[in-house]
């Protein structure tokens, strides 16, 4: 991480961020934030509409699992984009790199949205969807690392960990909008005209708002060149820091992403496995996602009074012995209040961790790296394991007819995240600062 010391000591020197420019900067990068992950994450939404419309099979598991893998196809390209975006942004600025990556977003949901069908156009049809897909991946791979590092430099040391939490909050309002969107289409369309067009709607109302967002993005202040405080360690260890942060930062991303998809998945696990009706299948996700939102932002200011690690590490604890009762519940009732208590309280546990990490991992990167390096470790961990995260549930799922599947790879990624905190250093400035004061002589 990019500090600032004096050359007579090896403590911080503070310099206070601008007050000022905090709200503008939270506003214009999580509502980017928030239209990019409302386009992307509206796919996994509709994964049986747009299977049948793109990628016809003989059955519906196999068109499942052909729309499912088309959605995994956007994460092949996420590292690509977290390198190429990631370092122009920590060469050029964090603002060119988060406009450019919202405008490859916008022609990419675009392409989406209307492309005909492959009765219309035959082959074509999935080609240029798989195309989209891929130019989406691209633009979200250099989107996450930028947009961290921009927050975490616009924000006051003090209330760095708010600032970031509205990173993951923002991911949690797009899928939470995209999941309302999919509830009021599901309640107000016969379930042909959904498979039909309904689905097309809901990208299109996503693009709809995608100018306001490049207006906001490009009339954010840089923070590339801003002055940078508290200084979180001397020299020597500050890189032993950045390259442990990096390797458990991949094992925490990791874990992230997969239970974070799984959530996601939950719409169609509802549909598919549970039998539900589509109105309760579309208020789960709707339900647990709004949770998040409260969640994430609620880690971030936990973090900024507690510290990063106690905020990652006990409620990381609850969630993994909250798992499996929360989902044999839900598997055995397939009630309303099982699907919505259950996994809106499971997300209310699971999520706050992760807003704590997100802050105690960008301030453990040098600033000069910040951006292309938390991009590319994200990038890494959603390309392995969130693009696969719901192809392995539904096989799981499939296979074993067990409708704990979700259970049971929510629980190996929930145990392997708490396992990479429990070895986290702490960086929050106050925590740092303290156990400088006790070093020195």
């Amino acid at each position: 991480m990019a500090k600032q010391f004096t050359r007579r000591s090896s403590k911080p020197t503070l310099i206070a961020a601008d007050e000022g420019l905090t709200g503008h900067a939270v506003l214009g990068a999580t509502i980017g934030n928030m239209l990019e992950f409302y386009d992307f994450g509206t796919y996994s939404f509709f994964a049986i509409q747009i299977g049948h419309t793109f990628l016809p099979a003989k059955d519906q598991f196999a068109s499942l699992m052909l729309s499912l893998a088309t959605f995994g196809a956007g994460f092949v390209t996420r590292p690509i984009g977290a390198i190429v975006i990631g370092s122009y942004s920590d060469r050029v600025g964090r603002r060119p790199a988060m406009t450019a990556s919202f405008v490859m977003m916008s022609a990419a949901i675009l392409v989406l949205a209307v492309t005909p069908s492959y009765d219309t156009i035959g082959i074509a049809a999935p080609l240029l969807v798989v195309f989209a897909r891929l130019v989406q991946g691209f633009a979200l791979g250099g989107e996450v690392g930028p947009t961290t590092a921009y927050l975490l430099e616009a924000a006051p040391a003090g209330r760095r960990g708010l600032a970031v939490s509205f990173q993951p909050a923002s991911q949690q309002i797009a899928a939470t909008a995209g999941a309302l969107v999919g509830e009021v289409l599901s309640l107000t369309m016969t379930s042909e005209s959904l498979d039909a067009y309904g689905w097309r709607i809901a990208f299109l109302l996503g693009a709809c708002t995608l100018p306001f967002g490049l207006w906001l993005r490009r009339a954010l202040p840089e923070t590339l060149h801003r002055p940078e405080a508290p200084a979180l360690a001397v020299e020597p260890a500050r890189k032993l820091r950045a390259s442990r942060m990096m390797s458990l930062g991949l094992v925490i991303l990791a874990s992230c992403t997969i239970i974070t998809y799984i959530t996601e998945y939950m719409t169609t696990y509802a549909l598919n496995t549970l039998q539900v009706a589509a109105p309760l299948a579309f208020a789960t996700t709707v339900v647990a996602n709004a949770v998040g939102i409260v969640a994430a932002l609620l880690g971030g200011w936990l973090a900024d009074r507690a510290g990063r690690r106690p905020i990652m590490i006990w409620p990381q604890i609850a969630a993994l012995l909250m798992t499996y009762p929360v989902f044999l519940w839900i598997a055995e009732s397939r009630s309303p209040m099982a699907l919505l208590a259950g996994l809106g309280a499971l997300t209310l546990v699971g999520t706050i961790p992760y807003s704590a990490f997100y802050v105690g991992m960008a301030e453990g990167l040098p600033k000069s790296i910040r951006g292309g390096a938390f991009a590319t470790i994200y990038a890494v961990a959603i390309a392995i394991f969130g693009g696969t995260a719901q192809l392995v549930v539904a096989w799981l799922t499939h296979v074993t007819g067990n409708a704990l599947a979700p259970a049971w790879y929510m629980l190996v990624a929930t145990a392997a995240g708490l396992c990479a905190m429990l070895m986290m250093p702490e960086t929050a400035p106050r925590n740092v600062r303290a156990a400088a004061n006790t070093r020195s002589p």
